[in-house]
């Protein structure tokens, strides 16, 4: 369990020797897939607020933020392996979904936006946080020597993956008349 505290709290600040260590080792396939769940849970739980919502809603919230996670993980992966990778690029699917599993950890705080006050702000500055999270694993696990690079990745696989979640939203969410 220290070890896993220990992760988790370097993919929150950003140290790359955390992204590092879950990049090399296997074992930490189900701790990073834990953190998604735990982060994909809190977005669910963070989206109905504190009021008498139905299990029914957290579950499909917590499920799109999955599948958007899932999603953005595939571009991110397609697009650092085949559309911009540099000539040291080297990472297996399972490497890349490690590092980035973990740089979902700051998603898990998205429950703090129970508080209706703070919904929207904390929605954004956690978003935010993962995309900076993001960009440091991939940076790792695709063994790119520049950050501007990572960016582009990231940045594109975002968009990409927030466009599809605003779809999602429309098509699904509920009529706003």
């Amino acid at each position: 369990m220290t070890r896993f505290l220990w992760r988790l709290t370097g993919a929150m600040v950003l140290n790359a020797n955390a992204y590092e260590d879950v990049e090399r080792d296997e074992s930490a396939t189900i701790q990073a897939m834990a953190v998604v769940l735990l982060s994909s849970l809190a977005a669910g739980v963070g989206a109905l607020g504190g009021g008498g919502n139905r299990a029914t809603d957290l579950i499909g919230i917590s499920v799109v933020a999955l599948a958007v996670w899932i999603v953005w993980a595939l571009l991110t992966y397609e697009i650092g392996t085949w559309l911009l990778p540099s000539p040291q690029t080297h990472a297996t699917p399972g490497e890349l979904l490690r590092t980035i599993g973990f740089a979902s950890a700051p998603g898990i705080f998205r429950f703090a936006a129970v508080i209706p006050s703070l919904r929207a702000a904390v929605f954004a500055v956690t978003a935010v946080w993962m995309l900076a999270a993001m960009v440091v694993a991939v940076r790792q696990a695709l063994d790119y020597t520049s950050t501007a690079r990572a960016i582009a990745v990231c940045g594109l696989g975002w968009t990409l993956a927030l466009g599809l979640a605003l779809v999602i939203g429309v098509y699904f969410g509920p009529a706003l008349y």
